[in-house]
């Protein structure tokens, strides 16, 4: 009895163990996200965010994401590219129109590592809502609508966060639902 009660807690303590490390990996877009990686190399995993990464190569801002950062990355997904006007990916993407795409991307990153907790405090702090600035010079307005994070950009435009802290080495990436849209 008492063998099967030592293997029941090794059993119970070993998936605890497992369900935590789980944790510190999240899977976006079917893969694990490693926080030991650059926000790069996770984002090339994600098969939900391969317009993002081929925009990213575009703009030719592989180097400065791969660098220490820290940054925080408001990451759209195919899903959400796919809701912009059609031709609108495929006309950023040209070497001609390089300075407005990486406008786009820069209004999607932070500077510094914001968590969904230092959000939520931001909010709170700032009666309902807080003002990111963004690395384009642009701000997005965060707030909370039915316990999720929301994201205003400067046309009204609104994003909500799907998956939150995907950690990474140079920064935290957190996963958006729409592409926010500079002034």
């Amino acid at each position: 009895m008492k063998k099967h009660f030592v293997l029941a807690l090794a059993l119970i303590f070993g998936l605890a163990g497992f369900s935590a490390h789980a944790e510190k990996n999240p899977m976006v877009g079917g893969a694990a996200m490693y926080p030991s990686k650059n926000i790069v190399e996770n984002a090339m995993n994600s098969k939900d965010h391969t317009t993002l990464v081929t925009a990213v190569k575009a703009a030719g801002l592989v180097e400065t994401l791969e660098g220490p950062g820290p940054f925080t990355v408001f990451a759209p997904t195919n899903e959400a590219f796919d809701k912009l006007p059609a031709g609108t990916v495929d006309n950023l993407v040209k070497p001609e129109n390089k300075a407005m795409l990486t406008k786009v991307l820069t209004y999607h990153v932070v500077a510094g590592k914001v968590s969904s907790k230092d959000l939520k405090k931001m909010i709170k702090s700032g009666n309902g809502k807080a003002e990111l600035k963004t690395v384009e010079g642009g701000t997005l307005t965060a707030t909370m609508s039915g316990g999720k994070f929301m994201l205003t950009d400067e046309k009204g435009g609104m994003a909500t966060i799907t998956i939150a802290d995907v950690y990474q080495s140079n920064g935290v990436i957190h996963v958006i639902d729409t592409v926010l849209m500079p002034n």
